[in-house]
C-alpha cells in the first residue's frame, strides 16, 4: 500500500521526519509530496525544499520525494494513490486537518486520511517556529536535520 505525505516543508523539521519514519513502517511506499503553494511566501524555493527533504530522508529505503504544483487530489490520482498521511500535533491542527480531509474526500471520494501523532518531543515544533528562531539568530540545530541546518545557515549567514 502506498501513501502520500504532502506539505510545503519550508523547512522540513525533525517532527516531519518522525512522521516519515513511522509512516514508512506502516506503508510499503511513502511519497513525500513537496508542494508548490503560491499562496504561501516560502523561505526556500520548491527545488531547495525538495533537495533538503531528499537529503534528510535518503536513508529511509521505501521513501520517495517528489514535488507537485496542482491540487493534491489530482497529484494523487496521477500516482494512483488514495491515502494521505498527515501529522496532528494539537487540537488546533485537528480543525484545519478535518477541513482539508473533508474537502479532499469531496473532490476525490476514494481518498482516505491517516493521521499520526508526532513523538512528544516534537509536539510543539513547526516550520514557522524554526524560521523565526533562524531569523532571530537562535540555535535551531536540534529541530532540523543537518541538511536543513546547513541551508538555514546559508540563508541567514549566522554560522
Amino acid at each position: 500500500m502506498k501513501v502520500i505525505y504532502p506539505g510545503t516543508f519550508d523547512p522540513l523539521t525533525k517532527g516531519h521526519i518522525d512522521i516519515v519514519e513511522r509512516g514508512s513502517k506502516i506503508f510499503d511506499e511513502l511519497i513525500i509530496a513537496v508542494a508548490e503553494n503560491k499562496n504561501k511566501n516560502t523561505l526556500f524555493t520548491l527545488q531547495e525544499r525538495k533537495e533538503m527533504v531528499e537529503e534528510s530522508v535518503k536513508n529511509i529505503k521505501n521513501v520517495i520525494v517528489e514535488s507537485f504544483d496542482c491540487l493534491l487530489v489530482h497529484f494523487m490520482q496521477q500516482k494512483g494513490i488514495n491515502v494521505i498521511l498527515r501529522g496532528l500535533r494539537a487540537v488546533s491542527d485537528f480543525d484545519f486537518e478535518l477541513q482539508l480531509a473533508l474537502m479532499n474526500r469531496k473532490l476525490y471520494p476514494e481518498c482516505e486520511n491517516v493521521f499520526l501523532m508526532p513523538n512528544k518531543k516534537y509536539i510543539f515544533l513547526s516550520s514557522s517556529m524554526v524560521k523565526e528562531i533562524a531569523t532571530l539568530g537562535g540555535d535551531y540545530d536540534m529541530f532540523v536535520s543537518e541538511a536543513v541546518s546547513k541551508r538555514l545557515r546559508q540563508k541567514f549567514s549566522n554560522g
